[in-house]
C-alpha cells in the first residue's frame, strides 16, 4: 500500500475527510441508483499504475465483487482459497488501511465458470450495517455486519445450484434486503428483513433457470417497480410484497447483465444473454403479459452479456464480452458508432457525461457518448480487472486482481 507522495499525512487525512463528507455514496451494486451512474462533477479521467493513485492495498484471497462505498469505509468482499473462507473486508477510505476482515462463511469450494469467482457478489450498505451473499453448497447464504464488523444476523432463505457458481448481489429497499435466487432448481426471488433477516416475502419463479442478474427498482408508471432479467423472461414485482406487474416472454434463456432505465425516453433497457442475442428497450407501463405489445425497439448487435450497459443523456451504451463497444441512440435504438475496447467483464459507469470502459486487462477507457466515438483519455493500471469499478466523490474504486486503487485527480 502507498500514498501520494509530498504530502503531509495531516492535510491527506483533512483534505480526505472533507471529500467523504461531501460525496454521494456508492452504496451497492451499481452505485447509488443501481444503474452505474454517479452524479459526482469532478471524477478523475487520467490516472495510471503509479499516477493519481492514493493508495493501492493487497486485497487478501479471490474475488470479483466491486468495492462499495459509504462514508470513510470501503467494503468488499473476498475468498481465501486455501482456508475455504469467504470474507467481508472493510477498509480505511482515507488512507486504504484495512480495518477489520470478518468470516462470513466456512464451507467447500462451489463448483463455478471459469470466469466466475466465489466471492463476485457485491455487498450493499445502508449506513448502519452491510449486507453479504454467499453460497454454502446448495444453500443461498445472506448476512448482515455492523460498521464495526459484528455479525448482526445470518440467515438460509433458500436452494441454490448452479453449474456457473454464484452472484447474486443484495439490493436495499426500504426494510427490505432483497435477493435474487434463480437457478437450476426451484427459483425464487426473496425479501428479508434488514434488521433480523426473517423472510418477508419469497416469490417463486416458473422456469428454474440460472441466472445471475441483480433487479433495477424505480418508481414507473406511477408504481414502484423491481425490474430483472431471467428465468426465461423479463419481468416486473411490485418490491414491496414481490407481487408480479408484468412479465416478457424470453427473449432468451439466461441473463447476467443489470437492466438500466433512461428518465428522458422512459424506457427500460436490457441485454442478454444465452443461447440467444437480443438488446430490448421496454414500455414499462404494461400489466400481465407484455410479450407482444411493450417493446419499443428491439437489436441483437452488440449484445453483452456478462457486462451490464449504462444510460448516459440521450445514449444507450454497451460493451460485448469480447470487447467491442456500441452506442445507441436510446430513443430510437439507431446505432451511432462502435469501438474495440479489449475484452470486458466489468460493467460501465459514468460520471460528469462520460463513460468509464474498464477491460479485463485493467485499461480504462474514458468515453464522451455522441454520434461519434469520442475518447477522453485511456488509463492502464497494469493488473487485471474482473470487479465494476465504484466512484464517490472526486475518486474512482477499482479492484484488482491483487489490489484494491484508490484513484484521485491531483
Amino acid at each position: 500500500m502507498f500514498a501520494r507522495p509530498h504530502r503531509s499525512l495531516f492535510l491527506f487525512g483533512l483534505l480526505a475527510s472533507v471529500n467523504s463528507a461531501c460525496a454521494e455514496n456508492w452504496p451497492a451494486w451499481r452505485g447509488p441508483r443501481g444503474d452505474g451512474t454517479s452524479s459526482e462533477t469532478h471524477v478523475p479521467v487520467h490516472w495510471s499504475a503509479t499516477t493519481n493513485v492514493v493508495w493501492k492495498t493487497r486485497i487478501p484471497g479471490d474475488g470479483h465483487a466491486s468495492p462499495i462505498v459509504w462514508d470513510d469505509r470501503v467494503f468488499t468482499v473476498t475468498a481465501l482459497l486455501d482456508s475455504e473462507d469467504r470474507a467481508l473486508l472493510c477498509l480505511d477510505r482515507r488512507t486504504g488501511k484495512m480495518l477489520w476482515q470478518k468470516t462470513v462463511l466456512h464451507a467447500p469450494l462451489e463448483k463455478k465458470h471459469s470466469l466466475n469467482s466465489y466471492a463476485s457478489s457485491t455487498p450493499a450498505a445502508d449506513g448502519e450495517q452491510v449486507y453479504v451473499a454467499f453460497l454454502d453448497r446448495q444453500e443461498m447464504v445472506v448476512a448482515a455486519y455492523d460498521f464495526q464488523g459484528n455479525r448482526k444476523w445470518l440467515v438460509r432463505p433458500g436452494p441454490f445450484s448452479s453449474m456457473h457458481g454464484f452472484c447474486s448481489s443484495p439490493v436495499v429497499f426500504k426494510d427490505k434486503v432483497i435477493v435474487n435466487g434463480d437457478h437450476d432448481g426451484d427459483s425464487y426471488l426473496v425479501a428479508v428483513s434488514r434488521k433480523t433477516g426473517k423472510t418477508l416475502w419469497k416469490t417463486p419463479r416458473e422456469h428454474h433457470t440460472r441466472s445471475y442478474c441483480v433487479p433495477l427498482i424505480r418508481e414507473l408508471s406511477g408504481r414502484t417497480q423491481m425490474v430483472l432479467t431471467g428465468d426465461k423472461s423479463v419481468a416486473s414485482y411490485d418490491p414491496n410484497n414481490g407481487k408480479l406487474r408484468w412479465i416478457l416472454d424470453g427473449p432468451t434463456e439466461q441473463f447476467v447483465a443489470s437492466p438500466v432505465y433512461s428518465a428522458r425516453t422512459g424506457l427500460i433497457y436490457i441485454t442478454g444473454g444465452f443461447p440467444d442475442h437480443h438488446i430490448l428497450a421496454i414500455k414499462p407501463d404494461g400489466h400481465g403479459n407484455v410479450t407482444k405489445t411493450h417493446i419499443a425497439w428491439h437489436a441483437t448487435k452488440g449484445v453483452a452479456y456478462v457486462p451490464s450497459p449504462i444510460i448516459e443523456g440521450d445514449y444507450f451504451l454497451i460493451v460485448s464480452d469480447s470487447g467491442v463497444a456500441h452506442c445507441f441512440e436510446a430513443a430510437t435504438g439507431k446505432l451511432l458508432w462502435q469501438e474495440r475496447m479489449g475484452e470486458h467483464h466489468a460493467s460501465l459507469v459514468s460520471a460528469n457525461g462520460l463513460v468509464y470502459f474498464l477491460n479485463d486487462e485493467g485499461v480504462t477507457r474514458v468515453v464522451k457518448p455522441g454520434p461519434e466515438f469520442q475518447l477522453i483519455s485511456q488509463n492502464e493500471l497494469a493488473e487485471k480487472c474482473f470487479a465494476s469499478p465504484a466512484i464517490s466523490g472526486k475518486q474512482v474504486f477499482i479492484r484488482g486482481g491483487e489490489h484494491l486503487f484508490c484513484i484521485e485527480a491531483e
